[in-house]
């Protein structure tokens, strides 16, 4: 099974943000992730439409199951 970690922030314009990361770490604990996001704040480096996040909305692990039915 596919997993991926969603970070969604609110940028200084009011617009959300959503970094993915595919294959996060087992394990994951609610402070590192706390800590990660604010580290991405602090850069400034992520934004949209000119406006860098500006606050952690939410984060969570998305899983997706894929069945093949015919492979080449």
């Amino acid at each position: 099974m596919n997993q991926t970690l969603e970070l969604v922030f609110k940028t200084a314009g009011g617009k959300r943000m959503t970094l993915t990361v595919d294959k996060p770490r087992e394990g994951l604990t609610e402070a590192e992730v706390r800590q990660a996001m604010d580290e991405v704040i602090a850069s400034g480096v992520f934004g949209t439409d000119g406006h860098p996040a500006e606050s952690a909305e939410a984060a969570r692990i998305v899983s997706r199951g894929v069945t093949d039915i015919i492979t080449a």
